[in-house]
């Protein structure tokens, strides 16, 4: 019985290094697909479209939300200390470096990344991948790298929009709805927004983009080697379920690496 057990464990060690191994080779083939010509800029443009214009609405209603929320929030802790004036310091910062490169990351992992899996899994599936490979078409140069290249530029621009129309939105709570003047929060924001902050958001961002776009194609592509996932199209479902949970945890796990590491 015991040795079933450590057998088991073994079985799962080996298997866990083994994806690591392949995900990491996926990434490394992925990355090299950018330099290699002709590139498809046509394909970028079209996964630019659909990663970062079709996710503006669902990151602008969040966006929203949770600045009118961080400004209630924010007025009615900061108001038990007569520090109202602040509020635009703590929106702005809470939104910079955490709120907006997380939830930006989530949302786009939620809608893009989980499509991105599906994709990728159905063409390994149905041997499209298997197909380019016979007729000697890199697949990571074909459809993998440019939309790695239009995550990477996709989400950044995605936070940016978060943390303004974020900010705007602790704005007309705290100011329009709760009555703090107008000049405090905006003076509090940018006497304590400094460029350290920016740069962190910015770093997260990218990392968080990275993170999103690794993992979703990269389980898509192995549908076929994920151990549990079925055959057909219920490996392809399953799979995107994982891809969007692992992208999901990954991005919270490394927005407290980053954090920790550069704050």
């Amino acid at each position: 019985m015991k040795s079933n057990h450590l057998a088991r464990l073994g079985n799962s060690g080996l298997y866990v290094l083994a994806d690591l191994g392949r995900m990491a080779i996926f990434l490394l083939l992925a990355v090299r697909g950018l330099f290699r010509r002709p590139f498809r800029f046509h394909e970028l443009l079209r996964q630019i479209q659909f990663i970062g214009v079709g996710s503006l609405a669902v990151i602008f209603f969040t966006a929203a939300s949770t600045g009118m929320v961080l400004g209630l929030q924010g007025y009615y802790s900061l108001n038990k200390f007569g520090a109202e004036g602040m509020l635009g310091s703590a929106v702005a910062l809470t939104l910079i470096m955490e709120l907006g490169p997380v939830l930006t990351a989530l949302m786009v992992a939620g809608r893009a990344g989980s499509a991105i899996c599906a994709e990728i899994g159905i063409m390994r599936i149905s041997e499209q991948i298997d197909a380019l490979e016979c007729m000697a078409i890199d697949p990571f140069r074909y459809f993998i790298s440019p939309k790695m290249l239009a995550t990477l530029i996709s989400v950044p621009l995605l936070t940016a929009i978060f943390d303004l129309v974020g900010i705007a939105g602790g704005y007309v709570a705290g100011v329009s709805l709760m009555g703090v003047s107008p000049g405090s929060y905006l003076e509090g924001m940018q006497s304590s927004v400094t460029n350290h902050d920016i740069r962190l958001g910015v770093i997260k961002s990218f990392v968080f983009a990275l993170l999103v776009v690794w993992i979703s194609a990269g389980r898509g592509y192995f549908v076929r080697e994920i151990r549990g996932a079925g055959f057909g199209a219920e490996s392809v479902s399953r799979v995107t379920t994982q891809a969007v949970v692992l992208s999901s945890i990954s991005v919270l796990i490394f927005d407290y690496l980053l954090t920790a590491v550069l704050l």
